[in-house]
């Protein structure tokens, strides 16, 4: 029950969370006031894919990642890992919204292979940048750390919205399509001076280093959740800047 449950509940959350994505999406890129009918029929269409691909490919991520360890450790009631897979439902449902959407069937096989490229490189580029950190995700994040769930949240939603305005669009031609996505997804990048120079430093008041540093001390020993709170908020201010702007 999720009211005994709390992890439970936490990952109920973050898949609520990616459905308010997908519907939202779904109206904004599927309704264009002419045909009543047309726009409920292609909203319900796209709108349904999308979140049949969330409960799909959400629960099986959450089977995999971590090492596979999230769905044992949910089930115990570990808030941490509760976190950690709202998070990634969350993020699932932000770039499928940002993929399927339109008005014809064509369209549809198009943003459905277009999630898969998208939803790869989420977890590509989250393993990437967490490589920046120090410690294990999924050690500290099975420990019960909270804070660590937190870093980890922020990054995977962060990387999401990039990744999901790279993706958006409107499709010409595949090799034009796959190098417009190449170019938006450069902004990634940002995300490495934001967590060692603005959050380590300036905000943290942390010694500078390039990989790690005090920020991981504060995550991984101290289990600061205020500090992972600023970090996983500073991700996410960057993402939206960055999409606001390019």
């Amino acid at each position: 029950m999720i009211h005994r449950n709390a992890a439970r509940g936490v990952v109920r959350a973050g898949f609520i969370c990616g459905v308010a994505f997908i519907v939202s999406s779904a109206i904004q890129g599927c309704v264009h006031g002419d045909d009543w009918r047309a726009d409920l029929l292609w909203t319900t269409v796209f709108g349904g894919c999308a979140v049949l691909l969330l409960a799909l490919v959400g629960s099986l991520g959450i089977r995999v990642l971590l090492r596979s360890r999230l769905p044992g450790e949910i089930a115990r009631g570990n808030e941490a890992a509760g976190v950690a897979a709202a998070a990634h439902y969350a993020a699932t449902g932000l770039i499928v919204g940002r993929c399927l959407y339109g008005d014809d069937v064509g369209t549809l096989g198009i943003s459905v292979v277009f999630f898969a490229i998208a939803q790869a490189t989420l977890h590509l580029f989250l393993m990437l940048f967490r490589s920046l950190t120090s410690y294990s995700d999924d050690q500290e994040i099975m420990g019960q750390n909270v804070a660590a769930a937190l870093s980890y949240a922020g990054a995977t939603l962060a990387i999401a919205v990039i990744v999901g305005h790279a993706a958006e669009g409107d499709f010409v031609a595949w090799g034009q399509s796959l190098r417009a996505y190449a170019l938006a997804l450069l902004s990634v990048l940002v995300l490495y001076p934001v967590r060692q120079l603005l959050v380590q430093m300036l905000l943290l008041r942390q010694p500078f280093a390039l990989r790690g540093g005090g920020l991981d001390r504060l995550v991984a020993q101290e289990r600061n959740v205020g500090a992972s709170a600023v970090e996983a908020v500073s991700y996410l201010a960057a993402a939206f800047l960055l999409t606001g702007i390019a």
